[in-house]
């Protein structure tokens, strides 16, 4: 599978699979279909399906990229350590490869949040520098909540996740990753099928002969961001990795990114979940 290379060297598979709300039988199916990168975390409570799922598959830990995030209750020094060790034990390793933060801010009235996100990076930096982790991460993060970190940390972050899909594509912020050099990760890559009816997106599948997922997946790798979909099937996991050979036309491009605003989850790290 392609990969893409991160600030420290190391190299990810190019495609993801997204274990929110995830089955354990999903999840061993993307396995066995060749899905190499779990992006998992505590908060989804389902860290025990992605150890059965492997120890299922028989798949060596070696060849697989596993990801967690620390949760808004599980912020601070002391707590970071203390989750990371519940996520080894749940998940059945002795590593992670990419730890995340999971939200800026444990809630929207809470006023020293950079100070609480500072001492959560710096157990992560103990963690990272131990070999414990091999890459670390800001998950919802937007620019100003990031430099927070880049601007007072010793080591960079490799990887952050957005909310990342035609009709939401966040577009000053992935400009700020890419100058800072972190790749971006796309988290609800399709929407959750919120822009499948789109005129667009319907137009775009016809004309290349793939399905709308396949059209939000593939415009995700041209814009140099890491999908991270979900999918419950072997066929849906093959067309999510078949969408690596998928090629649009420059004008097509410029019309997915000048899409109007749709899709959007109703999550932002600053406001209370809007319910859509």
């Amino acid at each position: 599978m392609k990969t893409l290379r991160l600030n420290n060297g190391l190299e990810i598979p190019a495609i993801g699979f997204g274990t929110y709300k995830a089955s354990l039988e999903a999840i061993r199916t993307a396995i066995e279909e060749g899905g190499r990168y779990l992006d998992n975390a505590s908060f989804y409570g389902n860290a025990k399906d992605v150890s059965e799922a492997i120890s299922q598959t028989h798949t060596p830990r070696k060849e697989l990229f596993i990801a967690s995030k620390i949760w808004k209750s599980e912020m601070g020094y002391r707590e970071t350590h203390e989750a990371f060790s519940r996520m080894l034990d749940e998940l059945g390793t002795d590593y992670l490869d990419v730890l995340f933060i999971h939200w800026p801010r444990p809630d929207v009235v809470r006023q020293d949040w950079r100070k609480l996100d500072l001492d959560t990076w710096r157990a992560m930096e103990e963690l990272y520098s131990s070999g414990k982790v091999r890459a670390l991460g800001l998950s919802n993060f937007l620019p100003y909540h990031a430099e927070n970190i880049i601007k007072n940390c010793t080591i960079t972050p490799q990887v952050a996740q957005l909310e990342f899909h035609p009709g939401h594509t966040q577009t000053f912020a992935l400009n700020y990753y890419r100058e800072h050099n972190i790749l971006l990760q796309a988290w609800s890559p399709v929407a959750r099928g919120r822009v499948f009816d789109d005129v667009l997106i319907r137009e775009l599948s016809g004309k290349y002969g793939i399905t709308p997922a396949q059209v939000c997946i593939s415009f995700c790798l041209h814009e140099g961001v890491m999908p991270l979909p979900r999918a419950s099937t072997s066929e849906r996991v093959r067309e999510n990795f078949a969408c690596l050979n998928v090629s649009f036309s420059d004008e097509d491009i410029s019309r997915i990114e000048n899409m109007p605003p749709s899709g959007w989850s109703g999550e932002h790290p600053d406001r209370e979940r809007v319910k859509i």
